[in-house]
């Protein structure tokens, strides 16, 4: 039964990401994560223990990131009997990249990027541009901010349909 059980809930949450951005929110809420407002979240990777996880407003977690409440290593020392759990908190207006890995005991500031592959463990402070394995502090948001400003590859896409994203884009890259 147990099988079934896993193979429903593996199913039910590759489901759950097709589904709109406020439908998993709302999902996600059920199971105890502590949300705000305006949030994408495009993983549904969120440990066994989701109501030790909480994401500030206007916060975008990309897909196939992994959220880590417990280190399960303690099986190894059979006398511990236990294990060892954290919260995870992470600020407003932060964007996580795809496959990062958000282990135990983490607090994200606000205004932070974080950069994809990233492996974050401990305390990131505000306007913090944060990437690695293990994740470290590489750059500040205001720095991060100038640099995409003056990107040639920079598109001014906000608020635009797929076809019509897709054909300034190919417009810019001489793409017919």
């Amino acid at each position: 039964m147990d099988t079934i059980k896993r193979i429903w809930e593996s199913i039910f949450k590759l489901l759950m990401l097709k589904v709109s951005d406020e439908s998993r929110v709302k999902y996600l809420r059920k199971l105890g994560v502590k949300i705000g407002e305006r949030c994408r979240i495009r993983t549904m990777s969120f440990s066994t223990e989701p109501y030790l996880i909480e994401i500030g407003n206007h916060t975008a977690v990309a897909a196939k990131t992994e959220f880590i409440t417990h280190d399960g290593a303690t099986w190894c020392f059979e006398e511990i009997e236990g294990g060892v759990f954290g919260k995870i908190s992470i600020g407003n207006n932060v964007f996580i990249g795809i496959n990062c890995i958000i282990l135990s005991n983490t607090t994200i500031g606000d205004n932070c990027i974080v950069g994809a592959g990233s492996v974050i463990r401990g305390h990131f402070p505000d306007n913090s541009i944060i990437t690695g394995n293990p994740a470290q502090i590489v750059s500040k948001t205001n720095v991060q901010k100038m640099l995409f400003r003056q990107n040639p590859g920079l598109l001014k896409t906000h608020g635009l349909t797929v076809s019509q994203k897709d054909k300034l884009v190919k417009e810019h890259f001489d793409i017919s």
